[in-house]
């Protein structure tokens, strides 16, 4: 089973958006409907909150969603590329007709920037019996009930060999709230379809042969290749900032992808302004938000990350930045 291929549902959460109409079924390749049923799968078996601590359950991605629509495509992969403006890269000659070259320039001087920003952060020693600490603010619709907005943070092994933990908590007002405790807790079974930190980390640091790595692993995902790889990149990105030499490498992938364009006046979903980036700035596709001074990633406009680190225990916040 292939790199990317494990990954799991957002927050444990996924929810159905309006898409355009999907290919007709007969037309798809074997590798593709049976994406397809994966994902139609997960859909119907979301679950609808936390549960309590005593019942552990197999871990999702640590807080990060993906918006999925009944037996169609992900709203991150909906796109029809076509060639227009020749531009080099590792997805061919040309750019999606919607982004010009100049545009295309922007977004690349800014992850050089980005890229540059990250190689110079500090690098962390990280032991086995640790845990990736993930602390994120997000949303999501409950039907013919009005919006949760939650704070969600995550404890998931560094090895992948014991078992995790979440705690959320609900804003006022959201319908998910219980008011008979403030928070909900859930113990995070060890999975072996969970992608662990171990093996972010030994990932290619090299630009293009992480790229291809990347390419080859979400090969089938998605109608337009580059969307699927952007996708793949963002769900890696709170536990890369914790590698300095692979978080720049993993900025510097992207820019070899045409169709990545700068979004200004980003907003994350903590309300946080910065400069962003996504994949067809036409499209209502994630928007990746950096802070506009030291250019740290802050999240995106769907899924905020308040904290990143190593922590000792679980339910220990992290010792050191």
């Amino acid at each position: 089973m292939s790199f990317f291929s494990r990954r799991q549902s957002r927050a444990g959460h996924e929810e159905s958006v309006p898409v355009p109409p999907a290919p007709r079924y007969e037309d798809l390749s074997a590798d593709r409907r049976s994406f397809l049923k994966e994902r139609f799968m997960q859909q119907i078996t979301r679950e609808s909150a936390l549960a309590p601590a005593s019942t552990p359950v197999r871990p999702g991605r640590p807080g990060w969603r993906r918006r999925t629509a009944l037996v169609a495509v992900p709203a991150l992969l909906v796109a029809a590329v076509a060639t227009a403006t020749s531009l080099t890269g590792a997805f061919g000659d040309s750019a999606p007709s919607e982004v010009s070259a100049a545009d295309y320039r922007e977004a690349v001087r800014l992850l050089d920037r980005i890229a540059l920003a990250a190689a110079g952060r500090p690098a962390r020693t990280v032991r086995d019996d640790q845990y990736v600490y993930t602390k994120i603010k997000g949303s999501r619709p409950v039907s013919d009930e009005g919006t949760d907005v939650f704070v969600r943070e995550d404890w998931i092994a560094v090895d992948g060999e014991r078992n995790g933990l979440a705690r959320q908590v609900f804003d006022k007002g959201s319908p998910s709230l219980d008011p008979r405790r403030a928070e909900g807790k859930m113990l995070l079974y060890t999975d072996p379809n969970m992608t662990t930190y171990r093996e972010i980390e030994a990932l290619p640091t090299d630009p293009d042969t992480l790229l291809k790595t990347i390419e080859k692993d979400t090969g089938g995902q998605g109608p337009t290749h580059g969307e699927a790889v952007f996708e793949a990149i963002a769900e890696m990105l709170p536990q890369a900032t914790l590698r300095p030499e692979l978080n720049a490498a993993l900025y510097r992938a992207t820019a070899k992808i045409p169709g990545v364009v700068v979004r200004q006046d980003a907003v994350d979903a903590a309300g946080r302004r910065g400069v962003g980036l996504t994949f067809h700035a036409d499209r209502d596709n994630a928007v990746w938000v950096f802070d506009k001074d030291r250019l740290s990633y802050l999240g995106t406009n769907e899924v905020a990350l308040l904290d990143v680190g190593i922590a000792d225990a679980t339910d220990q916040r992290p010792l050191s930045r």
